[in-house]
């Protein structure tokens, strides 16, 4: 498994999580990458997207709540989420970006109650 999310789980709506993603073998956060989302029924959505140092780009749902970040040298990249909505209930993940590779690795599940 060359990416795996991780540090989602159950919060209030409002509140804050820090999503974590650790890369391995070919893959270098150094590089773009970005954290996508999925839910049921619909398509994997790009939640925030980082390349060429600190160049960042979020969809307008993320614009002030959410902030990508990583460390090249753990070769982890994060994603900070703050007033969490339960419409930002998905399971996420981390990929390259902006043309993610077809392994997606292990997601991270965020659950947002009401």
């Amino acid at each position: 498994v060359q990416l795996q999310a991780s540090g989602g789980g159950l919060v209030q709506a409002g509140g804050s999580l820090r999503l974590s993603c650790a890369a391995s073998g070919s893959i270098s956060v150094a590089n773009g990458m970005g954290w996508y989302r999925r839910t049921p029924g619909k398509r994997r959505e790009l939640v925030a997207g980082i390349w060429r140092g600190t160049n960042t780009n979020y969809p307008d749902f993320a614009k002030g709540r959410f902030n990508i970040s990583r460390d090249n040298a753990k070769n982890t990249v994060y994603l900070q989420m703050n007033s969490l909505k339960p419409e930002d209930t998905a399971e996420y993940y981390c990929n390259r970006y902006p043309v993610p590779s077809l392994d997606w690795g292990q997601g991270t599940l965020v659950t947002v109650s009401s």
